[in-house]
């Protein structure tokens, strides 16, 4: 493996065995969370966050043998420092297939300056190096935004959407401005989901959004473009909304409510839905929830025209109160894993299963634990060797680690 002095003075960024059945992405000396997985056959890459002192660069670390090594970790922002770094605010990668070449990589990251910006920069030669980053959002646009997510579709054009409070920076000072404050529905629709191609403006979808919980994106075989987000409805209700695009993002469907959940709560819960497209074409979605008032859950639920679903299905998990931070992933057989995290005594730890349909009935493997410690945030993609799993081990010493499920 070639080791490379990166620009940050006396550290080295690697991604190296910790066991023989698992690797650790970090830059020494600082906190590194926040993974991504992306893989296209034997092309794997992981994009992660490493911050001190307020600041945070975006690494990406490429293996091209399915998941087993990686080369040396580079910096995908160009000025650096200026990453936001959070869980539920994880740097977006995709891959645009080649023949005969490496994919072109595009990471989408959330940054912070004088201004907030949703930021992504393109690599043509397989990771090695990244192009100077460009924004996505209005020049000068005021107010906070991040959570975004990102897919490509089959042309190579990106589609980004995030949620954005330009509405908030805009709103008047003194008792209008903090009349009915505490109505999270008034409150949400100075919140809106956004969405930009690459090669166009950004625009506002819709009003009313969850603001702290991460959007989803995918892109079917057909071109369709699913979006999922978390919903403000009437009365406070957090429930997940979905819309898809026919026609590669010129225009959305309307909000579609995926299902009733009755969680109401004035807050933002900090965690958002995931979702994936098979290769029928099957939209599958997986999103944390509030049952009965009090009970912590994870539903599953699909749809296979992207105007209904179905009923949503509880994921079995570990046993804690509060499963937390899904992530769900499809391989080219239509084979699903659903990762999330929980508390179990005491520690965050992080756990895969898949899941099937037969005969009309969902059916799920057998829980897997994803490490032995701390373990957080999972996030996994299918290689050419199986399922490529990554999490953050948490706290202040906390590093990227990752394992092939075979």
């Amino acid at each position: 493996m070639i080791r490379l002095l990166m620009i940050f003075a006396t550290t080295l960024a690697f991604a190296s065995p910790v066991t023989a059945n698992e690797l650790t992405f970090a830059v020494p000396g600082r906190v590194n969370s926040t993974p991504w997985v992306v893989a296209s056959d034997r092309f794997v890459a992981v994009a992660w966050g490493a911050a001190a002192d307020g600041k945070g660069d975006i690494m990406i670390a490429i293996s091209r043998d399915g998941g087993r090594a990686f080369g040396t970790p580079v910096r995908v922002n160009s000025l650096a420092g200026d990453a936001r770094i959070s869980g539920e605010i994880a740097p977006r990668v995709t891959l645009q297939v080649r023949p005969g070449a490496d994919p072109i990589v595009t990471v989408t990251w959330n940054a912070k300056d004088t201004l907030t910006h949703i930021k992504t920069a393109r690599s043509i030669d397989g990771g090695r190096t990244f192009a100077e980053a460009t924004s996505l959002q209005a020049a000068a646009a005021a107010g906070d935004r991040g959570w975004q997510a990102s897919a490509m579709d089959g042309r190579g054009a990106l589609h980004t959407i995030w949620l954005d409070h330009r509405g908030m920076a805009g709103a008047a000072k003194g008792h209008e401005a903090h009349k009915g404050e505490h109505d999270g529905v008034a409150m949400a629709q100075r919140s809106a989901l956004y969405y930009a191609s690459a090669d166009g403006k950004e625009r506002e979808l819709f009003k009313g959004v969850c603001y702290c919980c991460k959007t989803a994106l995918a892109v079917g075989p057909s071109g369709h473009i699913y979006a999922a987000w978390r919903h403000v409805f009437a009365n406070n209700m957090r429930d997940i909304a979905f819309t898809v695009s026919r026609d590669g993002g010129a225009t959305f469907s309307p909000l579609l409510r995926v299902h009733e959940d009755k969680w109401s709560i004035n807050g933002c819960p900090d965690d958002g839905p995931a979702i994936a497209v098979d290769r029928a074409g099957t939209v599958h979605l997986v999103w944390p929830t509030v049952l009965n008032g009090s009970e912590g859950a994870l539903l599953y639920a699909t749809s296979r025209d992207g105007r209904t679903f179905t009923a949503p299905v509880r994921v079995p998990t570990l046993g804690a109160p509060k499963p937390s931070h899904p992530q769900i992933a499809v391989d080219a057989a239509g084979r699903i894993m659903i990762a999330w995290d929980e508390v179990i005594a005491g520690v965050r730890t992080a756990a895969a299963r898949s899941v099937s349909t037969r005969a009309g009935k969902v059916e799920f493997g057998d829980i897997v634990r994803l490490a032995d410690g701390a373990s957080t945030y999972p996030v996994m993609a299918p290689t050419s060797l199986g399922w490529l799993a990554a999490w953050s081990t948490g706290g202040p010493a906390s590093t990227v680690r990752a394992r092939l499920l075979r």
